[in-house]
């Protein structure tokens, strides 16, 4: 099953039925198929065929649902990418990916060497036209519309990029099946959706979650409101004004929204279910959801890019075990694993192993694009090693404890610390760095970093942070920069992060850093 013969199943089954709103657009399903079927026509016509990759560098919006269903429409592979990145997370992933096409907004000053590197790739612009550059008004091709016959065998829907501990980000490869059991079927079962629901996005779609809140609604015959950016006020406004049943989120969001729900209860009585994933659901935030809205409520399940659902906490499990991550999703298997590889006894610690299936066809990728040695080492005997250190009580309730992979998860987002050791120590007068997370009232964790300058150096915190700005996305940059004279290491040469977070918790009793313009979730995202 592919998701473009789905989305054009529902346009006949509910042609007039507004399929999507973002501001004040609004786009029937016979509109929306219509037009990917049109964009479609316009990218083949331009050259791109099956099994090409299109990298989508476009904010949440129509246009970019519209170019991510005319890429499934004729066998090509989406490669969308969250618009904060910089110039330079950006020429990794195009020149990892080779696209045949890239989209953007603007006029491509910002990215112009990554235009460059890319010269061979046809160059779209949502609002921009010049000689080398195609508008995207202009990209749609009237009359007959002669789409490719696909092979079932041809699944490849995404390659989603996350980041990993050697620093370079790796491409998840994410098939139609992956999206189709997860968001069409699974979760619908799962948490009664359907088509009568109105859904809202409130991530970028170009990260897992609001791509799944995508195909949760588009899949089932829903209408998909994507918020252009996301603003508190604004979210509730349009819970209320479209009224929306169904909402994705991550705690982040949440904690913001908060204020502005508990100020106006009222104005959420449409809302009946609240998705909640990216990072941990902290208790007292649910118990506040709770008591503001006590119709609504709340599911919340464990993810990652390459595993797809892992476990799932139903809304009456909540408070009964608020810091479990739930039990495995109906499918899927779990197992964790000691040192030795041999499985765990009950409450003991150790690597979360997931398995359903053969990659690619039920939750778990199909594998990393062109890594085939990072595939082999992730997935081994059919089993994806998810890096997590996890517990598992006598009824089955997972917990996670640790991270095998050295990552911090900050409003719902994943930063690898390694990827921004490897940036700040491009900078000459650094001559050594250790990155950890650190808690955040708003983010769940925050980025500290620990910085030994050069020895006639004299660094300052906004010069840490403005070469980090310059390498990789604001949401990665150091919230918290410690100056030492030397990292503590152990006998092997390994630095003691355990001594680096206990020396965190000491200094971050002095007020942190301003917020700044790209630390919030609005620019984060």
């Amino acid at each position: 099953m592919r998701l473009e013969n789905i989305l054009f199943a529902q346009a006949q089954r509910y042609p007039d039925k507004v399929a999507l709103v973002c501001g004040a657009k609004r786009v029937t399903y016979r509109d929306l198929a219509q037009r990917v079927r049109k964009v479609a026509n316009g990218l083949q016509s331009r050259g791109v065929k099956q099994g090409d990759r299109i990298v989508l560098f476009v904010a949440n919006g129509i246009d970019l649902v519209e170019l991510l269903y005319a890429t499934f429409a004729i066998g090509a592979v989406v490669v969308p990418v969250t618009t904060r990145l910089t110039p330079h997370e950006l020429s990794h992933i195009c020149g990892d990916s080779r696209p045949a096409a890239i989209v953007f907004e603007g006029d491509g000053e910002k990215i112009a060497e990554v235009l460059r590197e890319n010269a061979t790739a046809i160059q779209v612009s949502i609002d921009h036209a010049s000689r080398s550059i195609v508008a995207y008004a202009d990209i749609g091709v009237d009359g007959p519309v002669d789409l490719p016959k696909l092979s079932v065998e041809i699944d490849d829907a995404a390659i989603m990029y996350t980041s990993g501990t050697t620093g370079k980000p790796k491409g998840a490869i994410i098939t139609h099946s992956n999206i189709v059991v997860q968001n069409y079927f699974i979760h619908a079962v799962e948490w009664a959706i359907s088509s009568e629901d109105r859904y809202l996005v409130t991530t970028p779609l170009a990260h897992r979650a609001g791509f799944a809140r995508m195909a949760n609604s588009l899949s089932l015959g829903g209408t998909l409101v994507v918020l252009k950016n996301f603003d508190p006020e604004e979210a509730v406004a349009t819970i209320e004004r479209e009224q929306i049943t169904v909402a994705g989120v991550v705690p982040t969001i949440c904690r913001m929204m908060l204020p502005v729900v508990e100020a106006g209860s009222e104005r959420c009585k449409t809302l009946k279910l609240v998705v909640v994933t990216g990072e941990a659901f902290p208790v007292e935030l649910k118990r506040r959801m709770a008591l503001a809205l006590p119709d609504l409520k709340m599911v919340s399940f464990f993810a990652m890019t390459e595993a797809g659902a892992v476990t799932s906490l139903s809304h009456e499990e909540q408070l009964e075990q608020p810091t479990s991550i739930g039990r495995p999703t109906p499918g899927v298997e779990v197992r964790i694993i000691n040192e030795a590889g041999v499985d765990c006894g009950t409450d003991d610690p150790g690597e979360l192993l997931v398995r359903a299936g053969e990659p690619g066809r039920f939750t778990t990728m199909r594998g990393y694009f062109n890594l085939p040695e990072a595939t082999a080492e992730i997935i081994r005997d059919g089993w994806l090693h998810t890096g997590d250190v996890a517990t598992r009580d006598a009824s089955g309730y997972l917990y996670i404890v640790d991270r095998k992979k050295d990552m911090i998860l900050s409003g719902g987002l994943n930063i690898y610390t390694k990827e921004v050791e490897q940036a700040l120590l491009s900078h000459p007068d650094i001559a050594d760095v250790a990155i950890i997370g650190v808690p955040d009232e708003k983010f769940g964790e925050a980025v500290a970093a620990f910085v030994q300058p050069d020895v006639s150096a004299a660094l300052t915190t906004d010069m840490v942070r403005d070469h980090a700005g310059q390498l990789l996305a604001g949401y990665k940059k150091p919230r918290y920069v410690y100056f030492v004279d030397v990292l503590p290491r152990n006998s092997l040469g390994k630095v003691l992060k355990g001594d680096l977070r206990r020396q965190a918790a000491e200094l971050q009793r002095v007020p942190p850093l301003n917020d700044r313009a790209e630390d919030s979730p609005v620019e984060r995202e």
